[in-house]
């Protein structure tokens, strides 16, 4: 045990002014209260609604804005989008396939649209994202399932070579479980995946899960609830819930994408050794005081880290001999 005397932490200036200005904002959403009891399905429904209602009360509407189409697929019992911003033509066959994140119980329906239409900007490429179901109703594998189903009726239309999977936060694990998942069902797997501040490990023995409590600007107070209730009775070291403990021989080429600042950067440091040490080719990549959010997608370092993000895909949909218009 370690302790560590209370100090205030200033706004760094070795970022650029417009990253210092949203760190100068400290913690950014609502302030952190209790969450629901593990069995009390409606305090969790309202929690989900409060604060779903909080961001899209942020971000305004998902479409304003956006230069291309949108299109909705029921794949019962859930949907699907697909978003392809202008410029992408319609014999450019790469699509990303982009996990939401949000706890494992946020960020579904319109701010799964949102999401989706960030991504596929981020990528400049056309974008699958699956609005899966989610806990309280629907724990796990349930939001894994939806996840699978989704990537299977891609692979009814796309070779798998023309796919780079990915996602942020819990759909960073989703992301990760999905492939391994995929591998071990004899399904083929996608060209490269992309971890945007991916949870790997579940049961949060990762040190920047203590150390950056409260120092990350997005991702602080309690967290235990939300991986609890997503495992349901499942055992959180069980490798599709926490990949980190899998056996990671034979999954795709990986980047990771984190901040000295994000309460995750143990897991994707973690995660990122134990790809290497599993001969998987995998790139880290860390941004100077960087929270789980990184910047808002308002800083030069965002900017950057969408960059690294296209170049990755586009560096391996161009090693599996894919080509875009």
């Amino acid at each position: 045990m370690t302790s560590i005397p209370s100090r205030d932490v200033p706004v760094p200036n070795s970022v650029s002014p417009e990253a210092q200005a949203v760190l100068a904002m400290g913690r950014l959403g609502p302030p952190p209260r209790e969450l629901p009891a593990l069995e009390d399905s409606v305090g969790w429904k309202a929690y989900v609604e409060e604060m779903d209602g909080f961001v899209r009360s942020m971000v305004g509407d998902a479409t304003e804005g956006f230069a291309g189409s949108i299109e909705e697929r029921d794949l019962r019992p859930c949907r699907l989008y697909v978003v392809t911003p202008d410029g992408i033509e319609d014999e450019d066959r790469r699509v990303y396939f982009d996990i939401h994140g949000g706890a494992w119980v946020l960020g579904g329906g319109e701010l799964c649209k949102r999401t989706t239409i960030a991504s596929a900007n981020a990528v400049r490429a056309r974008t699958w994202s699956v609005d899966y179901r989610m806990p309280p109703d629907h724990p796990f594998p349930t939001p894994l399932d939806d996840c699978l189903m989704a990537y299977e009726r891609l692979l009814d239309e796309r070779h798998h070579s023309e796919v780079v999977v990915g996602g942020a936060s819990a759909g960073g694990n989703l992301a990760a479980a999905l492939v391994l998942r995929a591998r071990d069902e004899g399904l083929p797997l996608p060209a490269a995946v992309i971890f945007n501040t991916g949870a790997f490990d579940l049961t949060g023995s990762g040190d920047t899960w203590l150390i950056n409590d409260g120092l990350d600007n997005v991702l602080s107070g309690p967290v235990e609830p939300c991986t609890e209730l997503y495992a349901g009775a499942h055992d959180r070291r069980e490798p599709y819930i926490s990949p980190l403990f899998a056996d990671l021989s034979g999954l795709p080429p990986a980047i990771f994408l984190t901040g000295t600042r994000d309460r995750l950067l143990s897991d994707n440091v973690r995660m990122h050794r134990a790809l290497r040490k599993a001969g998987v080719d995998a790139e880290l990549h860390v941004w100077e005081a960087a929270g789980h959010g990184g910047f808002l997608g308002m800083a030069p370092e965002d900017a950057d880290r969408f960059a690294e993000m296209r170049r990755f895909a586009e560096v391996h949909w161009a090693g599996a001999g894919v080509r875009h218009t």
